[in-house]
C-alpha cells in the first residue's frame, strides 16, 4: 500500500510496507527530526501538552520535595507539574536544554510552586552528589526520586550501534539513575518514593532501539531488586513503561518519516500527549500507592497488555 500522509484530525491508513499490520489511526505530528540528543521542546510541532486545566490538586503531596531528572521537558516535566499541583517542590537537573528548562520553571512558578533548576551532566557521579546537596541546602529534604532522564537513538541493525552509542545510553540512562538513587538514599524515609522510568519497548522488543531496550531493562530489574531490598523500610520502588507519547525523545531519534505513525501500533490506535501520564507519577508519589512496590505501571494505550 502507498504512503500517504495527512496531518491534523483526519486518519490515516498504516501501510504493511511500513513493517507492521495495517489498522487505522490518529496522526499525532507531522514529519520532523531534531539533530541528535537531546532534542528541545520547544522546536516540536505542536508543542507537547504538558498540563491538564482541569487537573485540580487535593494535597496529596503537601510538604513534600521532588527530585525529576529531565523535569526540563516531556514526561520529566508532567511529573514537576502535578507534583506542583499536589503541593510538592521540585528540583529539576537537566542537561542543556536551557530555554525548556526557564519556561518549564516559568510555568510552574505561574502556578505558585517553587523550582530548583540544576544544570549539569548525570552520567558524572559528582552531579549526583551536588544535586543532593544544592537540594538539601534549599528545601531540607528529599521525599520523592524519579529517575526519568534519558536518550535514545534508532539503528537499524545492532552492528550499526557504535560503542560511543552504547556507552552513552547506558551511562545516561542506567548509571545514572544508579548513582542518583544512591545518593539519595540517606535520606529517605517511610512513605517516600523513588520512580523509574522504564519502556514499553522492553516488553516487546523494538527492533531499530536495541541498546536502548537493553537499558530499559536494566531499569525494570533495578527497580524490583531495590523494591524488595528497601520494602521494610517502607520507601516505595515502582517503574512507569509509557507507550509512545509526544515527547523531545521522539524527533530527536527516529527519522521524520517514522514520526506521524508512532503510536499506530496502540490499540487505542493513537499516540499520547504528556499531561496523560501525569496522575500516574502522582498515583505512585503519593500515599495512594501505600501497598505497592516492585510493579511496573504499564501506560500504552494497549499497546502491551498484561
Amino acid at each position: 500500500m502507498k504512503y500517504q500522509y495527512k496531518f491534523g484530525n483526519n486518519y490515516y491508513q498504516y501501510g504493511k510496507d511500513w513493517g507492521i499490520k495495517s489498522t487505522i489511526y490518529k496522526i499525532m505530528a507531522p514529519m520532523q527530526e531534531q539533530n541528535g540528543q537531546p532534542a528541545y521542546e520547544y522546536l516540536m510541532d505542536p508543542l507537547p501538552i504538558f498540563d491538564n486545566p482541569k487537573y485540580k490538586g487535593s494535597g496529596k503531596l503537601k510538604g513534600k520535595v521532588a527530585i525529576i531528572t529531565g523535569g526540563d521537558s516531556g514526561l520529566g516535566k508532567t511529573a514537576a507539574i502535578f507534583f506542583i499541583k499536589e503541593g510538592a517542590k521540585v528540583v529539576i537537573p537537566y542537561f542543556n536544554e536551557d530555554k525548556d528548562a526557564f519556561l518549564t520553571k516559568k510555568y510552574i512558578e505561574s502556578l505558585g510552586g517553587e523550582c530548583l533548576l540544576l544544570k549539569g551532566d548525570l552520567r558524572e557521579k559528582k552531579f549526583s552528589q551536588e544535586i543532593v546537596k544544592k537540594t538539601l541546602e534549599r528545601f531540607g529534604q528529599i521525599n520523592i526520586l524519579v529517575n526519568n532522564a534519558g536518550v535514545q537513538y534508532q539503528q537499524d541493525k545492532l552492528e550499526d550501534i557504535t560503542d560511543e552509542q552504547l556507552d552513552k545510553t547506558m551511562k545516561v540512562n542506567v548509571y545514572s539513575m544508579f548513582y542518583l538513587t544512591k545518593e539519595v538514599l540517606p535520606y529517605l524515609h517511610s512513605k517516600d518514593s523513588i520512580i523509574n522510568l522504564t519502556s514499553v519497548t522492553t516488553f516487546f522488543g523494538e527492533p531499530e532501539l536495541i541498546d536502548y531496550v537493553a537499558s530499559k531493562g536494566a531499569i525494570v530489574g533495578f527497580t524490583r531488586s531495590l523494591a524488595r531490598n528497601l520494602a521494610l523500610k517502607n520507601i516505595r520502588v515502582n517503574a512507569i513503561a509509557p507507550g509512545f507519547f509526544w515527547t523531545p525523545l521522539q524527533p530527536g531519534c527516529w527519522v521524520k518519516e517514522k514520526i506521524p505513525s508512532l503510536g499506530s501500533d496502540a490499540a487505542m490506535a493513537r499516540g499520547a500527549m504528556p499531561y496523560e501520564l501525569g496522575p500516574t507519577f502522582v498515583f505512585l508519589a503519593s500515599d495512594d500507592s501505600s501497598y505497592m512496590t516492585g510493579q511496573i505501571m504499564h501506560v500504552n494505550g494497549g499497546q502491551v497488555m498484561g
